[in-house]
């Protein structure tokens, strides 16, 4: 693997789109690694940058009133819904911001909810056990509705030193509440560097038992990814990288290999090429699915190494 490091880039929330070398090649001329879609199982809907919270380390940079993606509206969501439903998706899922404080969730996770399962990430605090009365309505759809709730830290403090005082108790009582109404629920915690990460998880079963909740919840752990904007110094993945340390079994398990992401960026519906590049235009493959389709994804993101090192996943889907 190509271990030289990275040139800084100046700091920006959209990148310009690569001339052809950078974006085939890297700095040293060794061809990019790349992914070849295989499928379109999951679609992933981002529902905007705006969030109840603020959170210093968001990889999204969300915040409350924040633009940077916009909010979406049932209207624009729907399309891309059916044409979803016309190639056989088999998961959706929503990510955020806060999906919940968005006006139209509701109506679009029940249009949503009679194509395929679902699954909603939440930070739990505030928006979501609001919504909790609307959602019961949804039992009734064709197929479940799930929720990841976001708690960093296993401690009350340290996750509140991130997401605000209060908010670990919040997301506790939250998973409580959507776990006793039957739904499906998950964990989404932070991955620390050289962590054990039995050792890790260990401590996540202890609370959950504690909190009467089962101890088997799947735990969806991420790296730090940075923030929109930012271009920390990584290693390239180059072509190389990704036949002596991937096989063909293990590149199909790459989220790019088999989901795209739709996102509303300058007030347009685009899709993207995975939930984790949408600060670099350069991974918008256009304004319909069909467009996006069969499109190669260059590993040119420094979040595709860390996909790449630690076989980070956004998605719970089980088949794709």
């Amino acid at each position: 693997m190509n271990d030289t490091l990275a040139q800084t880039a100046p700091q920006s929330l959209v990148l310009e789109e690569p001339a052809e070398d950078d974006w085939l090649f890297t700095p040293l001329g060794d061809p990019r690694g790349y992914i070849e879609p295989h499928t379109l199982s999951e679609l992933w809907f981002h529902t905007g940058t705006a969030c109840n919270l603020a959170c210093p380390f968001c990889l999204e940079g969300s915040k409350p009133g924040d633009r940077r993606i916009g909010r979406v509206t049932f209207a624009e969501v729907r399309p891309f819904l059916e044409e979803a439903a016309a190639l056989g998706v088999r998961q959706l899922s929503f990510t955020g911001g806060e999906p919940f404080i968005v006006k139209d969730l509701v109506r679009i996770l029940d249009h949503a909810l009679a194509i395929a399962p679902v699954l909603v990430l939440t930070n739990g605090v505030d928006a979501l056990p609001r919504r909790l009365p609307r959602l019961r309505a949804l039992r009734a759809r064709p197929h479940p509705l799930a929720f990841r709730v976001s708690l960093d830290y296993a401690d009350a403090g340290r996750h509140d030193a991130g997401r605000g005082a209060g908010s670990f108790t919040a997301a506790c009582r939250t998973l409580q509440l959507l776990h006793a109404e039957g739904y499906h629920v998950s964990i989404a915690r932070q991955m620390e560097a050289g962590e054990d990460r039995a050792r890790t998880e260990g401590v996540y079963r202890r609370l959950l038992s504690a909190l009467q909740l089962p101890a088997d919840l799947n735990i969806v752990a991420f790296p730090d990814f940075g923030t929109p904007g930012s271009h920390p110094a990584v290693p390239h993945v180059t072509r190389s990288c990704m036949t002596t340390y991937q096989t063909e079994a293990t590149r199909r398990e790459f989220m790019c290999a088999y989901s795209k992401m739709v996102v509303k960026i300058d007030g347009r519906m685009r899709v993207y090429a995975c939930t984790l590049v949408d600060d670099d235009a350069a991974y918008d493959q256009g304004g319909t699915l069909a467009e996006s389709l069969g499109r190669r994804v260059m590993l040119r993101h420094h979040r595709c190494f860390a996909c790449f090192k630690f076989g980070a996943s956004c998605s719970e889907a089980k088949e794709h």
